[in-house]
């Protein structure tokens, strides 16, 4: 969306009624012919505005792309998606936002969303393809964390603890989070979340948080397995939800966790995420590229690795891996 067109927008928002193209031309300072092009951008970006010759222009209806106009309406955070950059398809959010961090210093895009209707490249955790169609919410956040590195996955733990509580928040849905990175409704994953790290050392270059989120989705459209069972909040709910809405809910409560590790409270995230479990003090299957074994799942370290009573009676600490409830 162009600014002019924006502009344009944004007076027809403001308006109970119609509005005259010869009002909006004296308002934006565009000859009428401008004003009727930018008006059909509108319309080809979603936008459902009524024309009559007699009255003007009129919106009846919003868009229901990811524009960042949309989420910006709704935002109410200090930097957290300040900067939004929206792509109709594109292989990888994570992929441009790399590009992006290779080219300037990360801290110039610190807080900066990157968007997609759809990705024809999503990837998930162990390098699994992320099924990404129409309709979801695909989004990677660009962070620099000034936090010690082996306290990382608490800016994972934000996160999942953001979409869960938007979930049940906005649709008193009980939405749990599955040990490392998955949300679920029941016994179905409903969003995943994965952090990427540019570092060396100890030295945090980057984070990338990618957050997909199955939303508008049919049920014919979602890619299902027996591993896994995949649902998503339209069908849990029984109507498409307001992906912007939705969006800038969880970008405001990622940001006040975020802050809170940036702070160091991290057994304040702990505390919420444990209370939020669907792995804790069940008995579960867990599988690394080494092993696979059961045990209960008794706990989270002050790092956030998974600690596991197996039957024999030894603990033992589980860093990355697969759980499965069993």
């Amino acid at each position: 969306m162009n600014e002019t067109s924006e502009k344009i927008l944004e007076i027809l928002e403001r308006q109970s009624g119609p509005i005259s193209g010869e009002k909006i031309s004296e308002m934006t300072g565009i000859t009428r012919s401008a004003v009727w092009k930018n008006i059909n951008e509108l319309k080809e970006l979603g936008y459902s505005i009524e024309s009559t010759k007699s009255k003007g222009y009129e919106l009846k209806e919003s868009t229901p792309k990811l524009l960042p106009h949309e989420i910006k309406k709704y935002l109410k955070t200090d930097f957290i998606g300040k900067d939004i950059r929206y792509f109709k398809n594109t292989p990888s959010t994570t992929w441009v936002a790399k590009d992006l961090c290779s080219k300037k210093d990360a801290e110039n895009f610190n807080g900066t969303i990157l968007i997609a209707e759809e990705q024809t490249g999503g990837v998930g955790r162990l390098g699994r393809a992320w099924f990404s169609p129409s309709g979801g919410i695909w989004t990677t956040i660009i962070l620099k964390p000034t936090i010690p590195i082996d306290k990382l996955f608490f800016v994972t733990m934000s996160a999942s603890i953001a979409v869960a509580r938007t979930i049940r928040r906005m649709y008193d849905i009980g939405a749990l989070i599955k040990w490392p990175n998955d949300i679920y409704i029941g016994d179905k994953k409903v969003s995943g979340i994965l952090l990427e790290l540019a570092a060396e050392a100890d030295q945090i270059h980057y984070c990338l948080l990618g957050i997909g989120i199955d939303a508008n989705i049919k049920p014919e459209d979602l890619q299902c397995s027996l591993q896994t069972p995949i649902t998503s909040l339209n069908i849990e709910i029984g109507h498409d939800i307001d992906r912007a809405k939705f969006l800038a809910t969880m970008l405001g409560e990622f940001e006040r966790r975020y802050k809170l590790v940036e702070e160091g409270e991290y057994k304040a995230i702990s505390r919420e995420w444990k209370s939020l479990s669907l792995t804790l003090e069940k008995r579960v299957r867990i599988t690394t590229p080494r092993r696979t074994f059961e045990g209960e799942a008794i706990d989270l370290d002050e790092y956030g690795a998974l600690i596991i009573k197996k039957d024999n009676g030894k603990v033992e600490r589980i860093l990355s891996g697969d759980c499965t409830p069993i």
